[in-house]
């Protein structure tokens, strides 16, 4: 029942609350260019105007100065003694007045959580946290399409049973298959050295995945794999078991998840109580019937012979 978003509105009143720090970006009309200001200015980007270029922080303060100025002259102005003024800021304080409450009543149920609790769910939900069996693999691709002829296809195969007895043949295997996919390889990883990253199982197709699983970690398959791709060299760097992740690893959204649901439960239970001793009073729009005329029948008399 959080607002996932708040008007910009409802955010200006709450950036003109936060104590302004000696500013570090300038003055306008002798009025310091706080951080409020700024943040406020790059609105919901994400990006921290300490990570943008000279140029692009120049831009953003000289928005800054624009807004300020404008918001000196609606100062100097007989808007706020107007009663538009003073209804809008009276919706937008009320906005803010139940945004805070709900929040620290959410803070206050969050930390009100024992840990005995996060426990006790965290070992009735263990499948939830589980983490499947990952591998850590790089590959050599020797492409084939569905439409190669047969003659294209043993060519490839006989390509790729090449480059293994060249790994076979080297001291250091790793080393060897790096320089094999950065200049044989006919896939996207090539460049990286055939480097996949970590993958579960069921990333990849079957045959790869069944191939790969059954590597020790620096092994690689003797054999080419076959696949829809064509085929590959699979080397194993690494693996990780199926398994739990910690309960300290989880711990944080365990709490989230669990005060989210008694938040919302509280609040249903709130407003049911709320509903019981209020006296409300709704006025609905009645529909006024609308009145569609009958369609026109247009008759026709017919000349018959025996009428002309």
């Amino acid at each position: 029942m959080i607002k996932k978003t708040i008007t910009i509105a409802v955010t200006s009143l709450m950036m003109m609350t936060v104590a302004h720090a000696k500013s570090t970006y300038g003055t306008v009309n002798g009025v310091e260019i706080s951080e409020a200001d700024v943040q406020m200015t790059m609105g919901p980007s994400g990006m921290e105007y300490s990570v943008l270029d000279p140029e692009m922080q120049k831009r953003v303060l000289e928005m800054v100065v624009d807004r300020t100025l404008l918001t000196q002259a609606a100062q100097k102005s007989e808007v706020s003694k107007s009663s538009e003024y003073k209804t809008q800021l009276e919706a937008l304080k009320q906005g803010l007045l139940l945004d805070v409450w709900m929040k620290k009543m959410m803070s206050d149920i969050e930390k009100g959580l024992t840990k005995e609790k996060l426990e006790a769910h965290f070992k009735k939900n263990e499948a939830k946290y589980s983490t499947p069996k990952q591998l850590k693999a790089r590959h050599i691709l020797i492409k084939v399409d569905a439409e190669d002829d047969n003659k294209t296809k043993a060519e490839a195969k006989a390509k790729a049973e090449a480059l293994v007895k060249e790994l076979d043949g080297a001291k250091d295997k790793q080393a060897k298959f790096i320089e094999l996919a950065k200049t044989k390889s006919e896939g996207p990883s090539g460049v990286q050295g055939g480097d996949l990253g970590w993958f579960e199982l069921a990333r990849m197709v079957p045959e790869f995945s069944t191939a790969g699983d059954k590597l020790k970690k620096g092994e690689y398959t003797k054999e080419p794999v076959k696949t829809q791709f064509g085929y590959h060299l699979i080397m194993l760097d690494d693996r990780k078991e199926a398994g739990v992740k910690k309960f300290e690893e989880v711990e944080s959204s365990i709490r989230a998840e669990l005060g989210q649901e008694e938040f919302t439960t509280k609040v249903q239970e709130m407003t049911k109580t709320l509903r019981k001793d209020a006296k409300i009073e709704l006025v609905t729009a009645k529909a006024t019937p609308i009145a569609i005329p009958a369609p026109k029948v247009e008759t026709k008399t017919e000349e018959t012979p025996a009428t002309k």
